[in-house]
């Protein structure tokens, strides 16, 4: 089937499991707090998917994330308007000697992204983190992501601070749309040259819009997992009129794939995507790893490999849980689209 074309009904429990495989891949540094990644890979009639929210998000917040996995496994992507995609090197709460190590896994990238905020850090080990990334690279674009871990006084504070390195933009320095909008407003009228971009503010919204028609951000962060697909990220781009930055859920190739789907349909690409997550993994599952070349990714598909998914298959408790939680979340699904049918007909 065409990319573009209509998609199909969801496709029965029984073929996602007949295709199911769960990893757990070690991690070279800490990252959202884990050594180690796990997640469901799936091969559909269009490939192979990835189904992988975090163990924390409920079902329904996940059924999101499996819309993506069909989209990518059973129904193919739209077709690219670019085949090369910048892409950032990636930076964790780390310390500031081994800031060096971590970029040298990226290759040569013209932007950064620096993880701050970190529950248990101070805003003088950002500082020294920032520092020695600008130390690495002079002329790197360095943007920060706090994860919506400050309150306003202390993201003006600390982005007051921080922008003395130069910053591309600040990703989620706090937790709600109201708080973006008054940090960025704090940030404007003290003439600190630092954007807002808003993540967790599209992506963990029942109304992904909403933060673009408070004006509460300059830009927003897009990933196709957790916002139903590449078709449905696209919608929203198109719909809030920002700026759009693409990012990854720390996927491995599979889900970087859907990733790159959406930067190469994006009709502009102003930044470079948080897309060179899979250095960030000891290992991946495909012998041809998506991952940066001269900073960038060129498009191509990421194909499961037999091997590595037999090494880095999951203890067998694990496996089942993953296996549990898919058929919770189908089921989640298939409600929903019941519902949709039901209301198309007036049922």
């Amino acid at each position: 089937m065409p990319a573009d074309a209509a998609q199909p009904l969801l496709p029965p429990l029984e073929e996602l499991l007949a295709g199911a495989k769960v990893v757990s891949l070690p991690m070279r540094v800490r990252f959202r707090g884990i050594m180690e990644r796990e997640t469901l890979l799936v091969q559909g009639p269009a490939g192979w998917g990835e189904f992988c929210p975090f163990p924390e998000y409920g079902d329904a917040e996940a059924s999101r994330w499996l819309a993506a996995t069909i989209e990518a496994a059973w129904h193919g992507f739209p077709a690219p308007l670019r085949g090369r995609i910048p892409v950032n090197a990636t930076v964790p709460a780390v310390s500031p000697d081994r800031v060096p190590e971590v970029l040298a896994r990226f290759g040569r990238v013209d932007a950064v992204k620096v993880k701050v905020a970190e529950k248990g850090q101070t805003l003088a080990d950002d500082a020294a983190r920032l520092d020695a990334v600008r130390a690495a690279l002079p002329d790197a674009a360095i943007r920060v992501d706090a994860n919506g871990g400050w309150d306003v006084p202390a993201a003006v504070a600390a982005l007051t601070r921080l922008a003395a390195v130069g910053l591309e933009y600040a990703e989620q320095p706090v937790p709600t749309i109201e708080g973006l909008a008054e940090v960025r407003t704090r940030l404007s009228a003290a003439g600190t040259p630092v954007l807002v971009a808003a993540d967790e503010s599209v992506r963990k919204e029942e109304d992904p819009l909403k933060v673009a028609r408070a004006g509460a951000a300059d830009l927003i962060v897009v990933k196709v997992a957790p916002l139903g697909g590449v078709r449905r990220a696209l919608d929203l781009v198109a719909q809030a009129g920002l700026p759009a930055v693409v990012s990854s859920a720390l996927d491995t190739s599979v889900g970087i794939r859907a990733g790159l789907a959406l930067a190469a349909a994006l009709p502009d690409l102003p930044y470079a995507c948080g897309l060179g997550t899979v250095s960030l993994f000891e290992s991946d599952i495909t012998l041809d790893p998506l991952v940066a070349d001269d900073g960038a990714i060129t498009l191509r598909d990421a194909t499961a490999d037999a091997g590595l998914l037999e090494r880095y298959a999951a203890a067998p408790h694990r496996t089942e849980w993953w296996l549990a939680r898919l058929r919770r979340v189908h089921a989640v699904l298939a409600g929903q689209d019941t519902a949709r049918r039901l209301h198309a007909t007036g049922g």
